[in-house]
């Protein structure tokens, strides 16, 4: 590896180069401080005018800082920003916009009631009539043209709502676009999209920088970063440990650079012998917030010693069942069994007693309570257990030896039990809430997204406990929308769409193209011939509930 714009000779004899030239983008020992943190510690980072360049690293690494100060929500206490060869001191995001750079947050930025165009334009507006009136023509116009030009199949017409997730993440680039963006930061942008999906973004940002766009993606799958990238920089503990070409690495030596060790980047599962059912929901229908029913008549079982996976696009059912077997969302109808004992009507904290377990899916909102310290959130949920009170007085120095244990263990930054949880990055967040809900003693885990946001040491860990937990004869019923890690851990894999389940297989037996398809709601020719010669109609529509 190397940092750019020196010139080293690597093992296969080949020579890495940047010229000032051919920059788009020059940070330039980049030092940003925070109190009692180095966050970036003198970080160059070089590249290319019309290339895509991937940023790795663990969480705490420094690279959402450093496209923070790039995109002007911060500002660096050291070092130079250098935009098309200018020096730029960005104030804001609205001079670094100026200055031609976009940011695409893994989490769009979109009003779900308004249009594709009214949401591209919204405070970039053209007026007509002196002013009295927003010009739409014009925006359908402009955004017409702007999809032409780079191969987008977006209706300015069509509400977001509407839109599909790969669809929506076309109107965010188009909004960068929009507002005349040169540099384009993703950040996790395969996050929320299916195999397909993620196939249709890698053909956008082929026909991006062939029109001379540069592209800059915050990744932690290294396959991707290999496969989209012309050039990989990877950061740990807020300093660059240099940039590689993707075609002289491999994905083990790239994740040795993020952790600084060898790591397993697939969890070995070995057969595991499976004992009596924990966990039996029948027949259950949920309904969302709006009162429609998202989930249609699922059947699921968990038995002990078995991790049971569900995939599927975030948005379709998966959040309001979980919540469902959980406790945080009554049913319509159905029956929720755990333990040979109907919980139907228990609450959460029964449900917790019982020794159910969950990883939720929002950490902010139901994971932690923000403005608490990690001793507070290390005892959510169990405060009133014997462990941790007694005559209805909580232990304090028991509950603070809990979650001190918590944050070694599971390798919370930075190890101090009286931060606050706000002000851990969400990587961390994460890691603390993992490592508390798998030391509760449990007999069934219910792990929502139980990596999302994690660092690849801590996501081996955590894959690591996984299968412990399993070997252990503990249940688990695994949600996840990386798609390596819900099919190299599940037993059985069940694929839900518009709030059934598609299918529920072993999942060596699904095919990744197979499994995309599933999840956009369409039978594999293959299984669907199976299914007909089984008895089953092949249709493409997921029109039963499905039984897992």
């Amino acid at each position: 590896m190397t940092e750019p714009g020196t010139e080293h000779t690597d093992d296969a004899g080949g020579v890495e180069t940047a010229t000032a030239g051919d920059l788009a983008v020059h940070l330039d020992g980049i030092t940003k401080r925070f109190p009692g943190v180095v966050a970036n510690d003198d970080v160059d980072l070089l590249v290319e005018r019309g290339s895509v360049h991937a940023l790795l690293g663990e969480n705490g690494a420094g690279k959402t800082t450093l496209m923070n100060v790039l995109y002007g929500l911060y500002e660096p206490n050291e070092g130079r920003v250098v935009v098309d060869g200018t020096e730029r001191a960005f104030g804001s995001p609205r001079d670094a916009i100026d200055a031609g750079i976009g940011m695409i947050h893994q989490h769009f930025m979109l009003v779900d009631t308004m249009t594709v165009a009214e949401n591209i334009a919204l405070g970039n507006e053209p007026r007509k009539w002196f002013g009295m009136a927003v010009d739409r023509e014009r925006i359908e116009r402009e955004i017409r043209d702007l999809c032409d030009r780079y191969g987008f199949d977006v209706d300015p017409t069509a509400t977001i709502a509407d839109c599909s997730v790969g669809v929506q993440q076309r109107v965010e680039i188009l909004k960068a676009l929009y507002r005349g963006a040169d540099v384009l930061i993703l950040d996790e942008p395969t996050a929320v999209l299916t195999p397909q999906e993620v196939e249709g973004l890698y053909d956008v940002l082929e026909e991006l920088t062939a029109q001379g766009k540069t592209i800059i993606f915050i990744t932690h799958k290294l396959g991707e970063a290999t496969h989209a990238a012309d050039a990989i920089t990877v950061l740990r503990d807020g300093e660059s440990v240099g940039t590689v070409d993707p075609n002289r690495t491999t994905r083990e030596e790239l994740a040795e650079y993020m952790v600084g060790r060898e790591v397993l980047l697939e969890a070995e599962t070995e057969p595991n012998e499976v004992g009596e059912t924990i966990l039996s929901v029948e027949d259950i229908a949920v309904e969302d917030a709006r009162g429609v029913e998202v989930v249609s008549g699922i059947d699921l079982e968990v038995r002990a010693g078995e991790i049971l996976g569900i995939a599927g696009v975030d948005g379709n059912g998966q959040a309001e069942l979980i919540e469902a077997i959980t406790g945080l969302r009554a049913p319509e109808r159905g029956s929720v069994v755990f333990d040979d004992a109907d919980v139907t009507d228990w609450s959460r904290r029964d449900r917790i007693d019982a020794g159910m377990s969950y990883i939720p899916e929002d950490r902010h909102e139901r994971g932690l309570v923000m403005s608490f310290d990690l001793v507070e959130n290390g005892v959510l949920g169990s405060q009133r257990s014997e462990e941790f009170s007694e005559s209805g007085r909580i232990d304090w120095q028991g509950v603070r030896d809990h979650s001190e244990e918590i944050i070694e263990t599971y390798d919370v930054r930075p190890p101090d039990a009286e931060a606050d949880a706000e002000s851990l990055s969400g990587g961390n967040q994460q890691k603390f809430i993992v490592g508390r809900e798998f030391e509760r003693d449990p007999r069934l885990v219910v792990a929502t997204h139980p990596t999302r946001g994690v660092d690849i040491g801590s996501t081996e860990f955590i894959h690591e406990r996984l299968l412990e937990l399993r070997r252990a004869g503990i249940a688990i019923l695994l949600v996840s929308s990386n798609l390596d890690e819900v099919r190299s851990l599940s037993d059985r894999l069940a694929v839900i769409y518009e709030g059934s389940f598609m299918d529920v297989t072993d999942p060596d037996d699904l095919t990744e193209e197979g499994l995309g398809l599933l999840m956009a709601g369409e039978r594999p020719e293959s299984r669907a011939a199976s299914d007909s010669a089984d008895g089953m109609s092949p249709t493409t529509d997921a029109d039963s509930g499905g039984d897992a």
